[in-house]
């Protein structure tokens, strides 16, 4: 134990881990054992430190060295790194330990089957599965209940009743992760009368504050409030007090409903139990306040917020600028969109949308354009993103000088459009007789290679649905070369279903 509390010291100073110093340590002491009992200690203390780069740097010099590093070192640094999310590392990691002769248990499946689970790589996990088969290596709770979520995580839930199906058969049995994982499954996809059999058929388990909440959730999520009120009485009654989780799936609901009065006795509610609101439950109630244009309501949460020490988000944001939008109060949607980007938040398609909308309602479309100036006025980067989001609202407002305007500005500012920016120009001129100047947007997409992606395609045919010429102006960009073949073959798929 002294000898590890000593390793742990040295491993502090931030020069151990380089490959020039363990080197030297190897030379040193030429005992593979030891080496292999010192390096990997170095591992476990560095992965658990949540230095998970030194933890590699050692892991590598172990395998330049022929070194067979402990299982559990193998394990602690394999969590890690599923921990930082870095799937691909966790692949070539494994790879690595089974090349240097370490045999997997079930802890190392189990991360690496968590690995899949975060990833969503249902594919990966049955090739697993099978080669614990082939190793006879048991599956134990903790890889049931991975495997469970996962698959109710993809909606596949004949493969997940079938895996409680099983681990029943081997003699394992569910806990309340199990069974909130199964629940969780079917309220995501309105399946409720399912989600409450499972959860009347609980046995060798007790509900939690996760299964309820995700009841009330689904409740609320099939429009069902009566009854997510309901469970929040039997919650509390059986001593499990609504969290902010519980609070916020009721709260959204009560909003959507526009009662804002029952929105506000339920905070009082949180209040007096001593549940300190988070930022979803702030921009619930912003939402709801916007919706309804009492933006003086919205500014008092907003602020309360930062009182709280709460951070404003993207969807603080957004929210206050949809708003602000909404009741034509111009100046104050600009100055939030700025105050956006100063927090460094990129603002979607959609905000730019409404900023473009509400300056053309008061004919005033001249204060777009002069954003861009103050953009680059206040030190705020205006990448490509900012002109074609411009360019796309003006297009489809048939505002095609202003759109124009923005295009030569993106020019002038030595910025290169992209595939939307002319696709966005190209049917704006289609659209308005202006067959030329279309077919020279579509002449400059060929120039530059490009192409019209599946993305861009559905995109436009969700914009522009009711119009009958956008199959015309497809024709033609197919003709030009600038849509793929394998689109073409999905436009074909998607006309014979209509």
């Amino acid at each position: 134990m002294t000898a590890q509390n000593l390793l742990h010291k040295f491993a502090l100073r931030d020069f151990l881990s380089t490959p020039s110093v363990l080197n030297s340590l190897l030379k040193v002491h030429d005992d593979p054992d030891g080496n292999s009992h010192i390096l990997s200690w170095l591992v476990i203390f560095f992965a658990k430190s949540k230095m998970t780069q030194d933890a590699m740097q050692v892991f590598d010099q172990m395998r330049v060295h022929g070194l067979k590093p402990h299982l559990h070192a193998c394990t602690v640094l394999l969590n890690s790194l599923v921990k930082d999310r870095l799937t691909d590392m966790v692949w070539k990691v494994y790879k690595k330990m089974l090349g240097l002769g370490v045999v997997p248990n079930i802890h190392v499946y189990n991360v690496l089957i968590h690995a899949c689970s975060k990833s969503g790589d249902v594919e990966r996990v049955e090739k697993l599965l099978s080669e614990m088969e082939f190793k006879w290596v048991k599956l134990d709770l903790v890889t049931y209940n991975t495997l469970i979520a996962l698959y109710c995580k993809k909606g596949m839930h004949y493969e997940a009743l079938s895996v409680q199906d099983r681990m029943e058969r081997e003699g394992v049995s569910p806990d309340i992760v199990t069974y909130n994982s199964l629940i969780h499954g079917f309220c995501r996809e309105g399946r409720m009368r399912e989600a409450i059999r499972l959860f009347r058929d609980i046995k060798g388990a007790s509900p939690n504050h996760v299964t309820y909440t995700t009841l009330i959730d689904g409740y609320c999520r099939a429009n069902d409030l009566e009854e997510a009120l309901r469970l929040q009485e039997v919650m509390v009654a059986k001593g499990l007090y609504p969290g902010v989780v519980t609070y916020n799936s009721i709260l959204r609901k009560l909003c959507e409903e526009g009662r804002i009065k029952d929105a506000n006795k339920l905070l009082n509610e949180m209040s007096e139990t001593k549940v300190e609101p988070d930022n979803v439950t702030c921009n619930t109630l912003i939402n709801a306040y916007c919706k309804i244009g009492d933006m003086k309501s919205a500014m008092k949460v907003k602020n309360k917020m930062l009182e709280a020490g709460l951070k404003l988000d993207r969807f603080t944001y957004r929210g206050l600028i949809h708003g602000f939008c909404k009741v034509q109060e111009m100046d104050n949607a600009k100055e939030l969109l700025f105050s956006m980007l100063g927090a460094g938040f990129s603002p979607s398609y959609c905000t730019y949308s409404w900023l473009v909308d509400g300056y053309s309602n008061q004919g005033n479309e001249e204060t777009v354009i002069k954003l861009l100036n103050e953009f680059v006025r206040r030190g705020l980067c205006v990448d490509v993103s900012v002109y074609r989001a411009l360019i796309r609202r003006f297009c489809k407002k048939e505002k095609i000088d202003f759109a124009e305007r923005v295009f030569g500005l993106m020019q002038g500012n030595g910025i290169s459009g992209d595939s939307v920016i002319y696709t966005s120009l190209a049917y704006a001129y289609w659209k308005a007789g202006n067959a030329n100047a279309a077919l020279n947007m579509l002449e400059e997409m060929y120039k530059r290679r490009l192409m019209v992606t599946l993305k861009i395609y559905k995109c436009f045919n969700a914009t522009y649905a009711n119009d009958n010429i956008l199959s015309l102006f497809w024709n033609h960009v197919v003709e030009r070369g600038l849509m793929s073949k394998n689109i073409l073959k999905e436009m074909q798929q998607l006309d014979s279903y209509k």
